[in-house]
């Protein structure tokens, strides 16, 4: 399989990951090892053209005949750019500045006159730009100036094959020239160089075709995605209902389609989002009267909350901030809105003692922390510990595992169970907990999970420089009730269809893993064609 014939085939593969980019790092390995393009026998041979001594060095592959290999450091000259600062530089002058990604200003003054490659020394080590004409380069990078007998295009080509960036990732940042002349160098005939850059041009052109025709695929299908979730979740109750497919019509589209509209770990997500909304209004399970109103459970749900305050000494609510919604949707008819404030009392957790550490040791006492609290649950793999001293001090600010926790800083508004592991151990303030009876507590998590409870935190937080999320705002929040029983239905339902996700995101992530072996195996293939062709000739 020659290089052409693999951009004819290359659609089938046009959908793994990356596979633009591997494709075009793909074509320039192969101009750099001269089976791009045809030899020609009256080409100059490039030991002739250098005029210099030179030492050959070992490539991991067979060069054309008229090829040569050298150290970087015996055929180029690496210059140090110059510092120009900020106050130097302006927006329009005679010639570009150069910092180590591109250009950062222009000056008049020159530092090179001749056209230049810009290699990133610090910052962006390794980053290459090309500059046709006079330019002025800082000194957080270099500029090359490339020998007469090497096409300014096609040694860039080379420069972007050699890795220069990784070798600007040790344990001192930068680019280093001493590690950069050792990497071998390969020059064709002047003559050959000059038709490899062309077909790289015509070859980067089709890529660019490609990459094109994928984002436009990939926006088709998105807004396909879009739209039809926003029909799942609005359909039958938005304003525009008309313009749109109902519901149901939407689902029976959307899940004919799965494996074609969820081809990426973000359609996953949107859709596990969209579960949980149809969960909280009631259209993933059907209702049934004999299972009792909503109505009644919140007058339940009341009474049990002011047992709890009697049982824990709580003698007075604290002030409640209630949510307005401004965008609702109508409820089943057995169920009601209700504020967390109807059903639990909303408290926070302590930070430590001021000059207090965290024990260097496990002890007894965990400190539950928002970087343990992770997928509706709280992780044990990097737990933090405190003294007895320490849990004495803050002894009254534990979560137990009958609670929800929610995160009110930094990460904001993430809603979990609490695990048995975690019963009685102390909370940070950055997290507040739920204290309930009544209710089933997945239930209740999916709710606040739900986007209409997420909508209300963001719109109670976004307004403020350093967010958190107040006690207060929290138990102000609305959210759909249904009766007890229809909640254990819709948490079964929710756990069949995430489950059904579950799956989905492993097929995605086994045919992304499929797509890309296939993908190595066939520009594999299309190098070793190549390689044989070329042999053949020269046998």
């Amino acid at each position: 399989m020659n290089p052409e014939r693999l951009m004819q085939n290359f659609n089938r593969l046009i959908d793994t990951p990356d596979a633009v980019p591997r494709l075009r790092r793909f074509i320039l390995n192969l101009a750099v090892r001269g089976k791009l393009v045809e030899q020609n026998p009256d080409d100059e041979p490039a030991a002739e053209l250098l005029k210099i001594a030179t030492e050959s060095v070992d490539v991991p592959f067979l060069l054309p005949n008229k090829w040569v290999s050298a150290r970087a450091g015996k055929l180029l000259n690496i210059q140090y750019g110059k510092a120009r600062p900020a106050k130097d530089r302006s927006d329009q002058g005679r010639v570009p500045v150069y910092g180590s990604n591109g250009i950062v200003g222009y000056c008049e003054e020159v530092l090179s006159e001749e056209s230049a490659i810009i290699i990133g020394r610090k910052g962006s080590a390794g980053a290459l730009n090309l500059c046709d004409g006079p330019s002025w380069t800082t000194d957080v990078a270099y500029f090359l100036i490339p020998p007469a007998f090497f096409n300014i295009r096609f040694l860039l080509t080379v420069l972007e094959t050699l890795g220069l960036g990784s070798l600007g990732k040790g344990v001192k940042p930068g680019l280093s020239r001493s590690e950069a002349y050792q990497l071998p160098i390969m020059v064709p005939p002047l003559a050959e160089q000059h038709r490899i850059v062309a077909k790289v041009d015509e070859l980067m052109k089709l890529c660019d075709e490609l990459e094109a025709a994928q984002a436009k695929r990939e926006r088709r299908r998105d807004r396909l995605v879009a739209s039809t979730l926003h029909g799942l979740n609005h359909g039958d109750s938005d304003s525009e209902a008309s313009e749109r497919l109902p519901f149901k019509e939407s689902a029976r589209f959307y899940f004919n389609h799965l494996p074609r509209l969820t081809t990426r770990p973000e359609h996953i997500q949107q859709l596990r989002q969209t579960i949980l909304n149809l969960a909280v209004k009631g259209k993933l399970v059907s209702q049934k009267p004999n299972e009792g109103a909503g109505a009644d459970l919140l007058r339940t749900l009341r009474m049990f909350k002011k047992q709890l305050m009697q049982e824990r000494g709580i003698r007075r609510e604290k002030d409640v901030e209630y949510s307005i919604l401004t965008v609702g949707y109508g409820l089943p008819s057995t169920w009601v809105w209700a504020h967390v404030d109807d059903a639990a009392i909303v408290q926070g957790g302590k930070r430590l003692p001021k000059d207090a550490a965290f024990s260097k040791m496990p002890t007894s006492h965990i400190y539950v922390r928002v970087t343990d609290m992770k997928n509706g649950t709280i992780m044990a793999d990097d737990l933090q510990y405190i003294s007895p001293d320490v849990q004495k001090a803050i002894a009254r600010y534990t979560i137990n595992q009958d609670d929800l926790y929610i995160t009110i800083a930094g990460t904001i508004g993430q809603v979990g169970l609490v695990p048995p592991f975690f019963d009685g151990h102390n909370l940070t303030e950055n997290a507040a907990k739920l204290v309930f009876r009544g209710l089933n507590s997945e239930y209740f998590r999916l709710a606040l999970s739900s986007e209409v409870v997420q909508q209300q935190f963001r719109d109670k937080t976004k307004q403020m420089a350093q967010p958190k999320l107040a006690l207060k705002r929290i138990s102000g929040a609305k959210f759909p009730l249904p009766p007890l029983a229809e909640q254990g239905r819709i948490v079964a339902k929710v756990d069949e269809l995430m489950a059904l996700c579950d799956e989905l995101a492993g097929w995605i992530n086994t045919n992304t893993t499929t797509s890309r072996q296939l993908l190595e195996v066939t520009l594999k293939e299309a190098l070793r064609g190549k390689e044989n062709a070329h042999q053949g000739k020269h046998q």
